[in-house]
């Protein structure tokens, strides 16, 4: 009987220790499973079957059990029932991970939207756009070029190619259609990135002066710029790890406040030398925003009135956290057809419909490669400066997003591409297929 016991004993100490051990990751998981159920359901109009099998079905979010309160518009999510984290959705701004002392009864600032223009055609409305054919697309080998990546392994959502403003070729999943709304992960940092151009435009703010962050003004970190921040060459600490707990997944799925985790972090690199890809940058640059601006209130319309609206992508809607800072870094939904104004706004050199929002002294900012970067980076866009991809024109850049979400501008060839899915894929040959089609 003693032996058993100690036995049972030992047993209990050697859970309870494995559970102490992993509870920060049950935290992580659990928010993750939450905050991806929420605005699945409530933002992008998906249910929670759907989400369950798709979004949240992959290794370890598959081990939280996921429940939505449609009345209070929440979705939580448990761990074997060793932790919940719940996630509440707010009209405007979308779904936010909670936690005990967030007040769900404050009311919560929305920014103010102007109503979508349904009979101008695409791309300059969300109307039926006037058919074009163009005699240098070879259209049945595009159209089998696109069908070739809707397979079972790089679960592709969508695919649009727009050339000369036309879209030339279109295709959906299953249980997706051009009013789909899909999360862009990072391309959210080229959409702030790109604030901070119009900004520029507008003389309203200068990317070379220093960072205003009052917490490095006694150290060497006073050093860094705007333009260091949006090259993410600050050399600031960060660990972008999204398959363990990291600076990342602490601040996406445990902070507050999502500005405030990078200015933290020391120096562990030469300013202007280091790059080192960082969402906290892009959130830290966010907060920066904020300060540019008298209210909370200018803040939020800003992005939309100057910007989002301005162009159109009227079905976009960035989340907040829970003190109400865009989530500059992973958290903007759009359909696809809006996510390819955005890509055509680029290609235009920042003029939309005759109005200009910048200029292409910013188009070549974002577009050069940043110190220490391989080719590979320039102001919160990626590029293929190095030939990344060898069958690809190296002035190609585009915005990039976890899962493989994509903007590609090719600036040379009047032509934008997205792609949307769950999987990441070989984009050489994605790219390849597609431009053969295009003489």
């Amino acid at each position: 009987m003693k032996i058993l016991k100690r036995s049972l004993l030992l047993l209990l100490t050697l859970v309870l220790i494995i559970v102490v051990y992993n509870y920060p990751k049950l935290n992580i998981i659990a928010g993750y499973s939450a905050k991806n159920m929420s605005s699945s359901v409530f933002l992008a109009n998906r249910t929670a079957a759907f989400t369950d099998s798709t979004d949240n079905n992959f290794s370890p979010i598959n081990l939280g059990t996921d429940k939505v309160d449609k009345a209070s518009k929440t979705a939580t999510s448990s761990v074997f029932g060793l932790l919940t984290r719940k996630a509440i959705y707010r009209e405007g701004v979308g779904s936010v991970l909670i936690d005990d002392d967030f007040d769900t009864s404050a009311k919560v600032k929305t920014p103010k939207r102007t109503e979508a223009d349904n009979t101008t055609p695409f791309p300059y409305g969300n109307g039926n756009q006037k058919d074009t054919l163009f005699s240098n697309v070879k259209y049945p080998q595009l159209n089998a070029a696109v069908a070739n990546h809707f397979s079972k392994e790089n679960k592709t959502r969508a695919v649009l190619v727009v050339h000369k403003d036309q879209i030339i070729a279109e295709k959906y999943a299953t249980g997706f259609t051009k009013d789909s709304r899909i999360l862009g992960w990072s391309m959210t940092k080229s959409i702030m990135s790109t604030v901070y151009g119009i900004l520029q435009h507008q003389g309203k703010i200068d990317i070379n002066s220093k960072a205003p962050i009052n917490e490095w003004q006694n150290d060497e970190r006073k050093n860094i710029t705007i333009n260091d921040l949006l090259h993410m060459n600050s050399g600031l600490e960060w660990d972008e790890n999204y398959n363990e707990i990291s600076d990342v997944t602490k601040m996406l799925f445990l902070e507050r406040d999502m500005t405030k985790i990078q200015a933290k972090k020391q120096l562990v690199g030469k300013t202007n030398e280091t790059w080192n890809y960082s969402s906290g940058t892009s959130n830290l640059l966010s907060g920066i925003l904020r300060a540019q601006f008298k209210t909370h209130q200018d803040y939020l319309d800003y992005w939309y009135t100057d910007f989002i609206d301005k162009i159109g992508m009227n079905s976009m809607l960035i989340e907040t956290d829970m003190t109400g800072n865009y989530v500059g870094s992973s958290y903007a939904w759009a359909t696809p057809r809006d996510w390819a104004k955005f890509g055509l706004l680029y290609l235009h050199n920042g003029n939309w419909n005759g109005e200009k929002l910048f200029n292409k002294d910013w188009v070549n900012y974002v577009s050069t490669p940043t110190n220490n970067s391989k080719g590979t980076y320039g102001g919160h866009f990626w590029l293929n400066a190095e030939s990344k991809f060898p069958d690809v024109p190296t002035n190609m850049y585009y915005a990039s997003g976890y899962q493989g979400q994509f903007v590609f501008v090719f600036p040379d060839l009047d032509l934008v591409i997205v792609r949307m899915g769950l999987a990441r894929i070989d984009v050489n040959e994605f790219l390849k297929g597609i431009l053969e089609s295009i003489e």
